[in-house]
C-alpha cells in the first residue's frame, strides 16, 4: 500500500471505526493524543507503510457530513480484485470494480468502500492490470 500523508477522517464511533480500519487495511492504534474537546487517534500497518489520521470530537452524537474536515484517503494496491475478494470475504460490502480510462489509454482500476461513519475511501490499482505505471 501507498503511503498516506497525513489522512484525516473525523469520526463519531471509536470502536467500529478501529474495528473497520483494522480489518480492512490491518491498521492498528499507533498514538494517540487526547485534548479537552476531541482526541487524535493515529493508525498504521505493521510494516509502518500507511498512516491514517482519526479525529473525535468528544460529546459529538451526530455523524458528519462528508467533507466536513475529511480529508480524501485513496489506497493504493498491487491488484484490486484480489483486494476486492477479501474485503468482500471479510463483510466489508466493497462497492463494484471499475476500470478508469482516459481517452483510449486504460488508467487503472478501482473501487470503493465504505466506513462506518459513510466516509468513501477509493481502493486504486494504477496502471495495466499487473503492473503500475
Amino acid at each position: 500500500m501507498a503511503r498516506m500523508i497525513h489522512s484525516m477522517i473525523r469520526v463519531l464511533d471509536e470502536a467500529a471505526s478501529l474495528a473497520f480500519y483494522e480489518t480492512a487495511f490491518g491498521l492498528k492504534v499507533a498514538d494517540r493524543l487526547v485534548f479537552d474537546s476531541f482526541s487524535l487517534i493515529y493508525l498504521s500497518n505493521d510494516e509502518q507503510t500507511f498512516e491514517l489520521e482519526l479525529t473525535v470530537n468528544h460529546g459529538r452524537t451526530k455523524p458528519y457530513d462528508l467533507g466536513d474536515g475529511y480529508g480524501h484517503l485513496a489506497v493504493s494496491v498491487a491488484d484490486v480484485d484480489a483486494e476486492h475478494a477479501r474485503l468482500t470475504e471479510a463483510g466489508l460490502a466493497p462497492l463494484a470494480v471499475k476500470d478508469m480510462a482516459c481517452g483510449e489509454r486504460f488508467v487503472g482500476r478501482f473501487f470503493f468502500i465504505t466506513d462506518p461513519d459513510g466516509y468513501r475511501i477509493e481502493v486504486l490499482q494504477r496502471g495495466k492490470p499487473g503492473r503500475f505505471i
